[in-house]
């Protein structure tokens, strides 16, 4: 912890940021659902529909580092206060642009948006700040399952406010304005000490490029990146696989849910698992997991195959994604947390900025037709994995001096 907190107030400081992820983080789904739509409707060449969504992840990694050092500086509360303000900022933008028909200003609405995302990123790590350390893995978990609801919330207010007004979309992008200015006064509840400004003398912690080497959080960095940019990586190719071989959009939406389901709901446990037998464990299942997606999807295209895909690809990330936190939580001092949390998630979205990209030339421009791409989607975890998986056993098998 970074202070003498007692349990109870780290409790009430999860509390608060399970809500957070529930209601703030309810704008993400409907900013991705409606992100390619809208693009589509400005873009004047339709190859660039999807372009806000990977602006929105290009922003959240700009944003990444300065908003972990604003932290460092001036507190939690502060910086998640700043993410909504830029939530609010970018979603008026995007408001504007679709009211006077502008794809460019949409676009530059997309990247500020970008800096809220990166914001609601560092909510598990603040659940880590003024935990003990048998808690510290259970607060990260619990607050990934705020996006349980999330994931619920905001498509059901896509359907409410998609078509509220004469301009479409327009409806939705007014509503997350509300939601961000309404969901940040939730921190102001929050009672997470600012890290003590350093004094002369004091220690100063290791430099980015030390902290890159020490194995632990070398690893966790690339286990995290691994997990989360091959999730989006397949996931982004779902619809367009599941459509194009010939199943319906309603289908492909099922899917796609089952999906984010899987990601979610084991968040209930995967901490109790985590404290119980250690991050590298969990982090080892879950690449297993996430191989046996791609396995399950190379075998062939039925709907079932889908479906059983796509859920152990959720289920694969959970557990990789919140072991790689868990253990690099566990791996930095309170006066580096800035310098690392920060380093951590640029990397990590900026692996998920190039699998978002990648996700649609593999898939369209790797065969003749949907399975085709679909398999070359697929394929192309392996690699990664191998890396990850290797990453792992030096890890663990390298002489413990440090």
């Amino acid at each position: 912890m970074i202070a003498d907190v007692s349990i109870s107030t780290a409790k009430r400081n999860v509390a608060i940021l399970v809500l957070a992820q529930a209601l703030l983080g309810a704008q993400m789904p409907i900013i991705f659902i409606l992100g390619g739509l809208a693009g589509l409707s400005l873009a004047s060449n339709p190859c660039f529909a999807t372009l806000p969504i990977s602006v929105i992840i290009l922003g959240s990694v700009i944003a990444a580092t300065p908003l972990s050092a604003f932290m460092q500086k001036y507190g939690r509360r502060a910086g998640f206060m700043l993410g909504t303000g830029f939530g609010a900022l970018g979603a008026s933008i995007s408001a504007y642009g679709l009211y006077i028909q502008s794809f460019p200003v949409f676009i530059a609405g997309s990247l500020f948006t970008g800096v809220y995302m990166s914001g609601q990123g560092f909510y598990r790590f603040a659940a880590a700040d003024t935990s003990t350390e048998d808690f510290r893995p259970k607060a990260i978990s619990y607050v990934l399952a705020g996006g349980l609801a999330a994931a619920v919330i905001g498509p059901q207010l896509v359907k409410l406010t998609a078509d509220a007004m004469v301009i479409p979309f327009l409806g939705s992008y007014l509503t997350v304005i509300v939601i961000n200015l309404v969901g940040s006064l939730m921190f102001l509840f929050l009672n997470i000490p600012t890290p003590p400004a350093p004094v002369e003398g004091a220690p100063a912690g290791r430099s980015r490029m030390e902290l890159l080497k020490t194995p632990m959080i070398a690893v966790a960095i690339i286990c995290a990146m691994v997990s989360y940019a091959l999730m989006n990586l397949v996931m982004t190719s779902t619809p367009l696989a599941v459509v194009g071989c010939g199943f319906e959009r309603n289908t492909a939406a099922d899917i796609v849910s089952s999906h984010v389901l899987a990601m979610y709901i084991p968040s209930f446990f995967t901490g109790h698992l985590i404290a119980r037998y250690g991050p590298v464990k969990i982090i080892s299942i879950g690449l297993a997991i996430l191989a046996s997606a791609g396995l399950v999807a190379l075998t062939g295209v039925e709907l079932d195959q889908f479906f059983i895909a796509l859920v152990l690809l959720g289920v694969g990330w959970n557990f990789g994604y919140i072991g790689a936190t868990s253990m690099l939580a566990a791996s930095y001092e309170p006066e580096e947390r800035g310098r690392i949390q920060g380093l951590n998630d640029m990397l990590v979205f900026g692996g998920v900025t190039l699998a978002s990209l990648a996700s649609g030339g593999l898939m369209n421009c790797s065969g003749g037709d949907a399975q085709a791409g679909w398999q070359a989607v697929n394929m192309a975890m392996i690699p990664f994995l191998t890396l990850a998986g290797a990453a792992l056993i030096w890890l663990v098998l390298r002489p413990q001096q440090d």
